[in-house]
């Protein structure tokens, strides 16, 4: 069948027209594009009105008329034609010698016509089904299924993006810089819902959901350029929270628009803008901070907002109380594309719903697993609110085929392996943690909602997904494909180690980095040291970088030794070191995860901590080496030795509405203050039990209101 991708369009009827006729096609196979692609002349951009692609037809362009008139479709299906293969012929694996080796086929569609006039044979021109599918029988595509997948690849304007910045080198084919070429040569596709969440154009709110590594920054950078093409005089901005995509995004913007156009981007009407900024102009700038200058509205920086909000969430609030200032909000752009959603509160979307011009084309983006404990974001009902008659603002239509999809999932994950995902996963939630009594669940944290692991690729191979029973989850093969797996044996895909010092870790880090740049054919660039705690990364991984240092390796501290917007070096020719926070949004080859020992255990926190060590991991595209010193680093190998004595998948009892509830109770992120006063609490609770045990205090001592209340207190748990 026709998979049916709707971009923008000034065509409707005619358009809609089309696509009820291939939704009554199923014998057809391919993908049918509406309002896309856009192809660049020496006059500017170029938008095919509607373009099939399909294995036993090739390429099939459609010149719609939404009217009456056809005066002059000769032309304009000669230069369509003309457009289409000067494009085409620009990709080596698309010609042989001078030859393009894709058929291309123009038709002429005017469902507005009554009757078909008399035309010329070599110009096709239907007006209705009937005529529209004689024409259709008469293209033929021979080669059609060898050179299929590249002429989609190529359509879509990604054959470059996902291959690297340079080309690779590789001498020795079973090298791990040629494992990664061909996975990267394997991914070089869109999906079918990364190419709809990329060219399907709402008038209103759109919000994409998936897994890390199911190509979110690439899939709104993509579209943030092709808005921008298709409507260049619009103002469209583009914001995040991790500093360092910024670099990313500019990047595969340019990328994706002088591929599609042959131009380049008009600066002044994109604009790739930090969330919150600052004073100061230019690069500082943020949205916050934009939405406080245009309408008057005391802007606050981030300590101060700390220090009077705390540090839950002082940007939130922030937001909240500039909305409530402003009676009448002065919009500035005509769409605005958020990533990493999951880091922001509903206030900070909210505020950019109200920046917008109508229709209010708002695309948010969001991690389903960023927090781990819940849905990480509230429906948009709820986001976004009601208005003056009590209807909600923004309501996802249901889906109907054909249609602008306002809320889609990706559900595969194209950079983490499976084994890789489910281990994160297991470490994050602590499936496989060891209790401290028998009767205790070791569990860290889990979805409110159990429907929430269906969303994000996972199925039950045994048991039930319901509150206090057994259940066996594993990953479907639809979601984690296989060849990101089987191009290394487990044992080299994922390797903890535990090291008796921290020097000794240092030292094996350092060496394994020289033998993948010496021997396994790795670029710099394809190489990401994280530290989880990012506190203490600058000066814990001193050692290791002045190690490369001697043996003439370059490195940086991504954020320190570069602008705080830059995670790989300039020129891809220095190793990146990060924490935790800058690492995401960013990804490598091979991960080294240091220190992992922080991330097995604490009084506090441990929630956040066992976060943190999800993302680190997540981080690879191929091999991940999660390191760390001494008996909490082997708490952690035991935990994994038991994912992978699972065959890599979750083996748990769900846990219980309260015992969900007492997860995120213990669990929760707290303030230095809130740590302290149980510190303190724990402290005149063991003092308090030591005097009773001694003889020194007696519980008639205590009064018995104290002691029934504490007794009461101790029952509930």
């Amino acid at each position: 069948m026709v998979t049916i991708v709707t971009g923008t369009t000034n065509k409707p009827i005619a358009s809609e027209t089309l696509k009820d006729f291939f939704r009554k096609h199923a014998e057809i196979e391919g993908y049918l594009y509406i309002g896309y692609p856009i192809i660049g002349t020496v006059d500017g951009a170029y938008p095919i009105d509607a373009i099939l692609v399909s294995p036993s037809m090739g390429i099939v362009a459609f010149n719609l008329i939404e009217g009456k008139i056809t005066d002059g479709y000769e032309d304009a299906q000669d230069d369509c034609a003309n457009k289409i293969e000067s494009k085409l012929k620009g990709y080596k694996q698309l010609v042989n010698k001078r030859t393009l080796c894709v058929d291309i086929f123009v038709i002429t569609f005017a469902p507005g016509l009554l009757r078909c006039p008399q035309h010329d044979e070599d110009y096709p021109l239907c007006t209705n089904e009937k005529e529209l599918q004689g024409e259709l029988a008469q293209c033929k595509w021979e080669n059609g299924t060898y050179y299929y997948t590249n002429v989609v690849s190529v359509l879509q304007a990604i054959s470059t993006i996902r291959k690297g910045k340079k080309k690779r080198e590789i001498v020795n084919p079973q090298s791990r810089g040629a494992k990664i070429r061909q996975l990267e040569d394997s991914i070089a596709n869109l999906d079918n819902q990364q190419s709809r969440a990329v060219i399907e154009t709402v008038d209103g709110v759109q919000r994409i959901r998936g897994l890390a590594g199911s190509g979110k920054t690439i899939v709104l950078a993509l579209k943030a350029a092709y808005l921008h093409a298709q409507h260049p005089e619009w103002k469209i901005a583009v914001t995040f929270n991790t500093r360092s995509l910024k670099g990313q995004f500019r990047q595969l913007i340019n990328t994706f628009y002088i591929e599609q156009t042959s131009d380049e981007p008009d600066w002044d009407n994109i604009n790739i803008i930090h969330a919150w900024g600052a004073p100061g102009g230019g690069e500082r700038k943020g949205l916050y901070y934009t939405f406080c200058e245009t309408n008057n509205v005391e802007y606050c920086d981030f300590m101060t907002a700390r220090d009077k909000y705390g540090r839950v969430d002082p940007f939130g609030e922030v937001c909240e109380k500039a909305l409530e200032k402003v009676k009448s909000i002065e919009p500035l752009y005509d769409a605005i594309l958020v990533d990493e959603a999951q880091d922001f509160s509903p206030a900070f979307l909210r505020l950019c719903y109200e920046m917008l011009n109508k229709p209010k084309r708002l695309v948010y983006a969001y991690d389903e697993l960023q927090n781990l404990r819940s849905q990480s974001l509230p429906s948009p009902e709820k986001i976004f609110g009601t208005g003056l008659d009590g209807t909600p603002r923004v309501k996802f239509a249901p889906y109907e085929d054909g249609r602008p999809q306002q809320d889609i999932i990706l559900e595969k994950c194209y950079r983490n392996s499976r084994p890789a995902l489910v281990t994160a996963h297991a470490l994050g939630f602590g499936i496989y943690r060891r209790p401290e009594t028998q009767d205790q669940s070791g569990l860290v944290q889990m979805f409110d909602q159990s429907s929430l692991w269906s969303d994000i690729g996972y199925e039950v191979a045994e048991g039930c997904l319901e509150d206090g029973h057994q259940v066996v989850l594993q990953r479907t093969s639809s979601s984690s494909p296989e060849f990101l797996e089987q191009h290394s044996d487990i044992d080299d895909l994922i390797v903890f180690k535990s090291f008796e010092t921290q020097d000794a870790q240092d030292r094996w880090v350092a060496d394994e980095i020289k033998k993948n740049l010496e021997n396994d054919e790795l670029r710099p660039d394809d190489i990401i040291v994280i530290n989880p705690n990012p506190l203490t990364t600058k000066k814990i991984v001193a050692p290791i970088r002045s190690m490369l240092f001697q043996e003439g390796i370059a490195s940086h501290t991504a954020g320190v030794d570069t602008a705080p917007d830059i995670f790989f070096a300039n020129d891809n020719d220095s190793v990146a070191f990060t924490g935790i926070y800058r690492a995401k949004g960013n990804e490598a080859a091979m991960v080294y995860v240091v220190n992992s020992q922080v991330c097995f255990d604490s009084a506090f926190d441990l929630a956040k901590l066992r976060n943190q060590l999800f993302t680190a991991i997540t981080r690879s595209k191929a091999w991940v080496r999660v390191l760390g010193v001494g008996k909490s680093m082997d708490g952690l190998i035991s935990e994994y030795e038991q994912v992978k004595a699972h065959n890599f998948t979750l083996d748990f009892i769900y846990p219980t509405q309260s015992q969900r509830n007492h997860m995120n109770v213990v669990n929760r992120d707290m303030s230095e203050a809130e740590k302290a006063r149980i510190r303190s609490g724990q402290s005149n609770m063991a003092g308090l039990i030591a005097d009773l045990e001694s003889g020194q205090i007696f519980l008639e001592d205590l009064g018995e209101e104290q002691v029934d209340k504490l007794r009461m207190l101790l029952e509930k748990k």
